[in-house]
């Protein structure tokens, strides 16, 4: 999901400046689909591209399966991270601006960025005065701190969504969760001394405490509206929009939040009058739609299809509608420690050395889809420092040394199961190029495909069940959760990051040295300490080779020309920015 510490203080870009209102003309040439002239191939990834203040009109997205949740307290995809904040407001947010300006934070349900004090133990926000729910009531910060309990201490029913404040929180032992806690009185370690106030009490010093509230988790919710799971359906909104419809599995539509004031809010512009979000459409309809200009968004982010992609870049016109992104994201495959044979380090070096990662690429869409990885921290995240622990000639494999580890594996031959999301094609191809491979070394691996809306709640975000049907391998994407080395590899490496469901440490490696290291690093002042820990930390998971780096993700997006104010944004993986899309239509 994310991404030199940045300050939290608001950062007013040229592109900022326009959203506000500087706007260009729209009409200086058109394209068929109602939109303006094109900016040209990655304009997006530089600037704000088809800049205009026009109010009104649907903005559309689609999507191939579902998510997680749009419950902001209970999911863990980057694109919901980005989405959500359309109707809820955390504590922190990322400046909705292009290029590196994008990985800015901004206060957003706070006026301004925490109070450090205690060392870095204690950290003080003052949200802004005059927020209202939909409903026209009042937003205080008794509704931020219960919508961090909920979000944290309750993973039986709301299993989704990091755990840094379970981990973080003074008193997290003691605090049985919202659901079962009879006192009423919720986390000691969380004060609201005012209405306008929240403190948050930590165990450790942590550097990085106003990104980690940039979480939708930090979204206020009111606790007598709050109905677990079920709160998916009548969520109360603190942003410009509220939901007007939510039908599980086929559609969600947002309306303009009537009881919104612009005047509490510097970041959104409530350009569009409804947002519809089309769930499980096939991606090649998808695809057709955003050509024609039907639908404006792909909610994923994930880019186009393959077929789609030869034909746009085949096209200068459809080409020069494109934006190559990047965001921070890592393509992986997680190999499962808890599985035999792949408990022994020697038979995961073997898988390491096995996979033809050129082959994977090609899969994937070739370069314009991503380099080729050698790292677990991609090179736009603070921290990284290029290193090949497994190198290969030409990136293709090796098949004897992948034998020689087998070998000292104790082995010759493996049968195991590899997982790969269903609705992503690029994900069943990647996998079924690592199957080749390693089947050129003795290792039979079948896949097991599994939908992307389930894929953590129920298979391979679940440790019981990926030990239980043997499911030694598991295809992954992960994107820093923010744009440091520790948001970046927590909550994929660090032992205390395993969860019974919702689990995105698939590898389910708990090293007491990794472990020890990551949580030194965070609670140090000196950022250059703190980056030369990250970059030890990613050689001693490569040394446990429990993470086979594939591709340093980029993503192919097509800019629809019937969408206005359109700009890539790295804090959210490259995907536009979804903050403030308004459209011609």
């Amino acid at each position: 999901m994310r991404r030199s510490a940045v300050t939290a203080l608001v950062v007013i870009s040229s592109a900022s400046l326009m959203l506000a209102g500087c706007s260009k003309a729209e009409d200086k040439g058109g394209d068929g689909n109602g939109g303006a002239k094109s900016a040209g191939a990655n304009a997006a990834t530089k600037e704000v591209t088809n800049v205009s203040d026009k109010k009104g009109g649907t903005v559309t997205y689609a999507m191939a399966d579902v998510p997680d949740s749009f419950d902001p307290g209970n999911t863990y995809y980057a694109y919901m991270y980005n989405f959500s904040r359309l109707y809820a407001r955390p504590l922190m947010t990322f400046n909705p601006a292009p290029g590196a300006k994008g990985n800015e934070l901004v206060p957003d349900l706070a006026e301004s960025k925490g109070t450090p004090s205690d060392g870095g133990k204690t950290w003080t926000y003052k949200l802004r005065a005059g927020v209202k729910y939909d409903d026209g009531t009042a937003v205080t910060s008794k509704d931020v701190k219960y919508a961090v309990e909920r979000s944290n201490f309750a993973r039986d029913v709301l299993s989704l969504g990091p755990n840094y404040f379970q981990q973080l929180l003074e008193d997290k032992d003691k605090y049985k969760g919202p659901y079962k806690d009879k006192s009423d009185k919720g986390l000691a370690s969380i004060e609201t001394p005012d209405d306008q106030t929240v403190v948050f009490h930590l165990n450790k010093s942590f550097a990085d405490f106003d990104y980690l509230v940039s979480a939708p988790q930090t979204a206020p919710v009111p606790k007598a509206k709050d109905t677990g799971s079920d709160y998916v359906k009548a969520i109360a909104s603190t942003g410009s929009y509220k939901f007007q419809s939510y039908e599980d599995g086929k559609q969600v539509v947002l309306v303009k939040n009537t009881n919104w004031d612009a005047k509490t809010d510097p970041l959104r512009k409530q350009y569009a009058d409804k947002i519809v979000v089309n769930l499980k459409v096939a991606q090649e309809t998808i695809d057709k739609d955003l050509l024609a200009g039907n639908t404006q968004v792909d909610l994923t982010g994930v880019g186009v299809g393959t077929q789609t992609q030869a034909q746009i870049l085949s096209d200068p016109k459809l080409k020069a509608n494109t934006d190559n992104t990047t965001g921070g994201r890592l393509v992986y495959m997680a190999i499962n420690s808890k599985v035999k044979p792949f408990d022994n380090v020697e038979c995961r070096k073997a898988v390491q050395y096995a996979v033809d990662k050129v082959s994977v690429q090609t899969a994937m869409g070739g370069p314009i889809r991503g380099d080729i990885a050698t790292t677990v921290m991609p090179p736009d995240v603070i921290g990284y420092q290029k290193f090949d622990t497994y190198q290969t000639p030409g990136n293709k494999g090796d098949v004897a040394k992948a034998k020689e580890h087998l070998k000292a594996c104790g082995t010759e031959k493996i049968s195991t199961f590899i997982t790969a999301r269903s609705d992503r094609q690029s994900e069943v191809d990647a996998a079924t190029a690592i199957v080749a491979a390693l089947s050129k070394v003795g290792i039979d691996a079948k896949i097991k495909q599994y939908p992307a809306g389930k894929y953590f709640t129920d298979y391979a975000g679940v440790p019981k069940f990926t030990v239980d049907q043997k499911i030694g391998l598991m295809m992954m994407q992960w994107g820093a959760d923010w744009p440091t080395g520790y948001g970046f590899l927590q909550q994929i490496v660090h032992g205390k990051a395993i969860g019974q469901s919702g689990n995105t440490n698939l590898s389910q490696l708990n090293d007491p040295a990794i472990n020890t290291l990551l949580d030194s690093a965070i609670s140090n002042t000196d950022e250059a300490a703190r980056n030369a820990a990250y970059n030890e930390i990613d050689k001693k998971v490569m040394d446990q080779a429990v993470i086979v780096p594939l591709t340093y993700f980029k993503v192919l997006l097509y800019r629809s020309p019937a969408a206005t104010n359109v700009t890539s944004t790295a804090a959210f993986s490259g995907q536009y920015d979804y903050l403030n899309i308004g459209t011609t239509k």
